[in-house]
């Protein structure tokens, strides 16, 4: 590998498994780009990540990454999918020959491809540098120094340590895990005075530790807003799922004064789905959390304020004023409210499982735990999408995956595309007309009880991890007596509100409620937690868009 002399200036890395070539890539980089940054170059995407990993070591940057599709052993995009975690901030580039122009537009899905550029590049004055100069440009007007991460210290078993994992990662904050039985996870510990028997200990990137942090004091402590900026706003949009967010972005690009509150994490269910392939534009899929944080980035971009860890508890309407009230008493008021809740897994009603919850037993994907699962048996419970894909997700490192079906089939509860994965995955077993009877374990999960509905027979099967996916209910108990709910706690709106051809109780205006309109007028919603919605990701983002367009008629006409 060559290099130039110059240890501290950022890299620009190319890697091209031809000798030939890689040197005629470094050539023209050293002439255009030599004085300013060093070209580092390496032959093989293994050779590559190794340099990578040293540079990172060393504290320095990295800009620009050049790679060529055809590699032996490790292609461009596996390489640029690795280097992804070492360098997420670099700008990528895929090197091409014109064949392998669809192998380049995958790669936009798979690594979030920054541009593909064919071989031949001459003359580099056209076709090469033109593409570099923005790249660079746009690498150096973003926050890409290295973010100190967060390091947290906990147990294997510790449903606490899991819990904090979990939202750390949701939220798309850097951390670092030690178990508090290895020898540095014990240093950390001893630092802070701690023996380890509570658990989990957080140390900030500013060396503050937090002992068994709550989700506000976490959030407030690794950067993430907690705090309104103002008193009064446009619009507030509670919930963060693909509902909340569509209209974060709808809302503030269109000129609204917008912030939006989660209690936990963005994203909802989607976002801890392990692979989303049936939304739009993505036709290699997508996982959640990816496009979670790319919804999230471009609500900030527009201007919208988003608040974690914050628990609505109220909604109560004073004139023209909104007002959401907050679990710690503070509260934020705007013209007009979007309820984007979403819905929330239901418990699984067998005895022992709530003991054991976060200590082998998880409601959703979690997908913090699922690298612990490799090489053990998985059982997973739900017969619906999010169960299938947590299935197939995890049976890429799990030695088998028992998927546990209360029904007949898949086919009333499953979309086709995922049944046939499944059918065709080797490590996964189907396992219909079955539920959990029971959970057993000391401190963590180790058995369950499994019976047959038919015969009522029950089989105890070993397992140390259980995934549960068996449906979901809405997070509006607080909206009692303000909204109209139906029987099961949805929110009615528009049309399911005057079905009797008479407006709803306390409707004072001469018009009936717009189609996304709650019983309150300026309070609209939008996904899961509507009644009658199609509990899938794009109408969800689409009820977050078209909310926000009735908000805006709600305004004109107020």
């Amino acid at each position: 590998m060559a290099q130039a002399a110059e240890p501290t200036r950022t890299v620009i890395m190319t890697v091209d498994d031809d000798p030939g070539v890689s040197r005629a890539v470094a050539r023209d980089l050293r002439r255009r780009y030599g004085a300013s940054y060093r070209i580092v170059r390496a032959e093989s995407g293994e050779s590559a990540l190794d340099a990578l990993r040293e540079l990172k070591l060393r504290g320095d940057l990295v800009a620009v990454i050049l790679a060529d599709y055809r590699m032996p052993r490790m292609n461009g995009i596996e390489f640029l999918e690795q280097a992804l975690d070492v360098y997420p901030g670099a700008r990528r580039v895929l090197l091409t020959a014109y064949a392998d122009t669809n192998a380049a537009i995958d790669a936009i899905n798979v690594v979030d491809l920054d541009h593909y550029l064919l071989k031949p590049w001459d003359p580099p004055e056209e076709k090469l540098y033109p593409v570099l100069d923005d790249l660079l440009r746009a690498w150096r007007s973003s926050d890409h120094r290295p973010v100190p991460s967060t390091k947290v210290v906990g147990h294997r078993w510790s449903a606490r340590s899991s819990a904090v994992r979990e939202f750390l990662a949701r939220n798309q904050v850097p951390y670092r895990w030690y178990s508090s039985d290895e020898p540095e996870g014990g240093r950390l510990l001893a630092a802070a005075g701690q023996d380890g028997q509570r658990l989990p200990l957080v140390v900030t990137p500013d060396g503050t530790p937090l002992l068994e942090p709550e989700p506000a004091e976490l959030a407030a402590h690794v950067g993430l807003a907690t705090t309104p900026a103002a008193d009064f706003y446009d619009l507030v949009v509670v919930g963060g799922g693909p509902a909340g967010l569509g209209a974060a972005v709808y809302g503030a690009s269109e000129g609204l004064r917008t912030v939006l509150v989660e209690r936990s994490a963005t994203g909802g269910q989607a976002g801890q789905s392990s692979r989303i392939e049936n939304y739009l534009g993505f036709p290699d899929g997508v996982s959640g959390a990816q496009l979670t944080d790319r919804a999230r980035r471009q609500a900030a971009r527009f201007g919208a304020e988003i608040l974690t860890a914050r628990e609505v508890t109220g909604l109560e309407v004073g004139g023209a004023a909104r007002t959401v009230r907050f679990s710690d008493g503070t509260a934020v008021a705007a013209h007009s409210v979007i309820l984007a809740t979403g819905v929330s897994y239901r418990q699984l009603p067998a005895a022992g499982v709530e003991e054991l919850t976060g200590c082998g037993v998880f409601y959703g994907s979690a997908l913090t735990e699922a690298p612990s699962c490799r090489g053990q048996d998985v059982y997973v419970v739900g017969g619906a999408n999010s169960a299938g894909q947590a299935a197939m997700y995890l049976s890429r490192g799990a030695k088998s995956v028992t998927l546990l079906v209360r029904g007949a089939s898949l086919t009333a509860s499953m979309s086709y595309y995922l049944i046939q994965q499944i059918d065709e995955a080797p490590n996964i077993t189907v396992r219909t007309g079955t539920v959990v009877d029971a959970a057993h374990g000391s401190g963590h999960l180790e058995r369950l009880a499994l019976r047959d509905t038919a015969t009522g027979e029950t089989e105890l099967v070993d397992a140390q991890w259980m995934f549960v996916f068996i449906g979901a209910a809405p997070r509006t108990d607080w909206l009692d007596g303000t909204v109209v709910r139906d029987g099961r706690g949805f929110i009615l709106s528009g049309p399911d509100l005057t079905a009797d051809g008479r407006p709803p109780p306390g409707w004072e205006l001469d018009r009936p409620p717009y189609h996304l309109e709650t019983s309150v007028p300026g309070v609209f919603v939008a996904g899961d937690a509507r009644a009658e919605s199609a509990k899938r990701v794009a109408s969800a983002v689409g009820e977050g868009a078209m909310a926000v367009l009735l908000v805006h008629r709600y305004l004109e006409q107020s």
